[in-house]
């Protein structure tokens, strides 16, 4: 396969990126044709290497055409259709053989709660935006296969989370063809994402605190794009929810601007993150939607900043692929339900394309976000997140002290449990959760634990919140150690610039370990550690300079360091620091800083410029400048 060649950076229109229409046609076009190779005979599968998912090769076949079907939609509607006759045919035989049940490549039927739900909608999405290439060139038979293919979703079941969605975006599409659908399907799907609606444009995915990047790609992606299914045929029925998308779509960005770097890296938190550049999808979609605080060269600065970063990180591969992980192969990023076909929901980043080459989004030249201008301190009420970013490293730092995915209810006596892409204490966008077996085991990096002797650690099931305030968020959860317990773990986050004071209130049995860990740090390389004492500290670094550090500045003995293999996203060689104290039985006060910077700073140094009074439960934290904040553990 031929090697991705973009066109020239254009240093006038996107003096920050470069990036142009021209290299987002050039990327499509270039995981498209790479995928060719790949494509059955019938054109109706593309079968990808990799590990299968739960579902099962036949399901992963759709999966790989579905979702490669919805980009190839979006470059073909955004030129309408120029120049895409060989990419109009190819998926146009695709779907006339993969929905007729008697071709050797049909489609598995649609079932409650399925897989091929979630493919079905990529199928009838695509077909709307592709219409007048795709769909009404098919033959009447063919249309009428899909119809009854599509139809599948009628007074059927979906899981009970974005998954409705699906069904609301498919049924919308059977009724702009003239095809039969229910009415109550699309209306039922509508209402019930309003129960997830939480405020400042924000939804959970589902019941529960349920915060990630399925807030900006699915949850508010899909109500978008049925608005432009529905207005064909509806008239202005919905002119009233379209009005609320907007709303909160708009609302929604003005917090999820502040979730990228100025370098396009977005932060690792969530799952299903090897969707990568489907990051992208919200800010193209307030453009689309004409729905958004920025700017139409803001948009394209930041959406082209989250491809090109890929882009650099080797993302496709040499074979023009994009695998399972997030720059390179990493299963751990993955779930159960993910197979070779899933990362390309990568195309929902692409829905820009949509726009034609003459939208100001495109022609506009970029403007600056905030981040390019000055350090960022941004709270997240609603999430439950306070986001702080430096400028000069490009460094975005997300604490976390209200998403965790868990149940609502938590059964009594029960353990949670754990998932390292919702339960740290902080992601960054540089960084990531280490998120092997062992580590699960370990649990060390950002949380603090309970050890017991033979080195089993508790973790951080649901959270339970504080509050959230202008630079400070706290939160607290149970804490197991097998059978015993929970104990009862509460902690508060100060930032002050890149730096983060945890403070921590731990009940736990005597004789257990207390450990306090920062950032796992990752690279092709051994990062280099330094452990020093009075105060105790620990910290790493990369071969790329970020740097992770955590120094005491109440109560911890010793620090340490902890090496992994395998374990990190963002590199095979992982190190996170952390410090230690014995539990004594009564509840102990804790107090640490912790950073992540590529700043040539002595951790030590933090202790120096940093003071703390505690008394009792009362922590006083004096910054430099005389900037004081108090922080009061176990009124809750």
């Amino acid at each position: 396969m031929t090697r991705l060649v973009l066109p020239d950076t254009d240093r006038v229109l996107s003096r920050q990126t470069g990036w142009t229409r021209g290299h987002w046609e050039a990327l499509a076009d270039h995981l498209l044709d790479s995928l060719v190779p790949y494509f059955s005979p019938g054109a109706a599968r593309v079968v990808l290497p990799g590990r299968p998912s739960r579902s099962g090769t036949d399901s992963d076949e759709l999966e790989g055409f579905a979702r490669s079907f919805m980009l190839a939609a979006f470059r073909i509607a955004g030129v309408r259709g120029e120049g895409c006759d060989k990419l109009i045919e190819r998926y146009a035989r695709g779907v006339a053989n993969g929905a007729n049940p008697d071709h050797p490549e049909a489609w598995l039927r649609l079932t409650p709660r399925s897989q091929q739900m979630v493919e079905a909608a990529a199928i009838a999405v695509a077909l709307h935006e592709s219409r007048e290439w795709i769909w009404d060139r098919l033959d009447t038979r063919a249309q009428e296969h899909v119809a009854e293919w599509l139809g599948g979703f009628i007074g059927s079941t979906t899981h009970d989370n974005n998954w409705r969605l699906f069904q609301v975006v498919s049924e919308q599409f059977l009724a702009s063809v003239g095809a039969p659908y229910s009415k109550d399907d699309i209306e039922g799907g509508l209402d019930r994402i309003e129960d997830w609606y939480v405020g400042d444009g924000w939804y959970s995915d589902g019941d529960g605190q349920n915060f990630d990047n399925y807030i900006g790609w699915a949850m508010h992606l899909y109500p978008g794009l049925w608005t432009r299914m529905a207005a064909a045929t509806s008239g202005t029925e919905y002119d009233d929810r379209l009005k609320v998308y907007r709303e909160r779509l708009s609302l929604f960005l003005e917090d999820a601007v502040h979730l990228v770097g100025n370098d396009g890296a977005p932060v690792y938190q969530g799952r299903s993150l090897t969707y990568r550049m489907a990051a992208a999808a919200p800010y193209w979609m307030g453009a689309v939607l004409d729905a958004t605080p920025l700017s139409p060269g803001q948009t394209r600065r930041l959406c082209s900043g989250i491809a090109r970063h890929f882009v650099q990180h080797g993302v496709p591969d040499e074979r023009g692929l994009l695998t399972l992980g997030w720059y390179d192969t990493f299963l751990p990023t993955t779930q159960a339900y993910s197979g070779p076909g899933s990362p390309y929901w990568a195309s929902k980043g692409f829905i820009g394309l949509l726009l034609p080459p003459e939208h100001a989004v495109w022609t506009a030249s970029e403007e600056t976000v905030p981040l390019d201008e000055a350090d960022q301190v941004r709270a997240m009420p609603v999430p439950g997140w306070l986001v702080h970013a430096s400028r000069h490293d490009q460094v975005v730092r997300l604490i976390n002290h209200g998403a965790d995915h868990a149940p609502p209810a938590e059964p009594e006596g029960v353990e949670p449990a754990a998932d390292p892409h919702y339960d740290r204490l902080a992601y960054a966008n540089h960084a990531g959760p280490e998120i092997s077996d062992a580590a699960s085991l370990q649990r060390v990096d950002n949380l603090t634990s309970l050890v017991d002797q033979h080195g089993r650690s508790s973790h951080r099931g649901r959270i339970r919140r504080l509050g959230v305030g202008t630079r400070s968020a706290a939160s607290w959860h149970k804490a197991w150690l097998g059978s015993e317990g929970p104990w009862r773990i509460e902690t508060a986050s100060v930032v002050h610039g890149g730096w983060e004071i945890r403070c921590s209130l731990v009940e736990g049995p005597a004789g257990a370990l207390v450990r306090s860990g920062g950032y796992a740090v990752a690279g092709d390389s051994l990062p280099t550690a330094t452990v020093g004492g009075s105060p105790a500290w620990s910290a790493a670094r990369n071969a790329d300079g970020l740097m992770s550090a955590v120094v005491n500045l109440h109560g911890y003995d010793e620090a340490g360091l902890h090496r992994d293999l395998g374990a990190n996203p963002f590199g095979p060689h992982s190190a996170t620091p952390y410090l230690t104290v014995s539990h004594g039985g009564e509840p102990l006060v804790l107090v640490h800083a912790v950073l992540l910077t590529r700043d040539a700073i002595r951790p030590e140094a933090l202790a120096e410029g940093i003071q703390v009074a505690v008394a009792g439960h009362e922590i006083t934290i004096t910054f430099p400048g005389d900037d004081t904040e108090t922080v009061r553990l176990g009124d809750h």
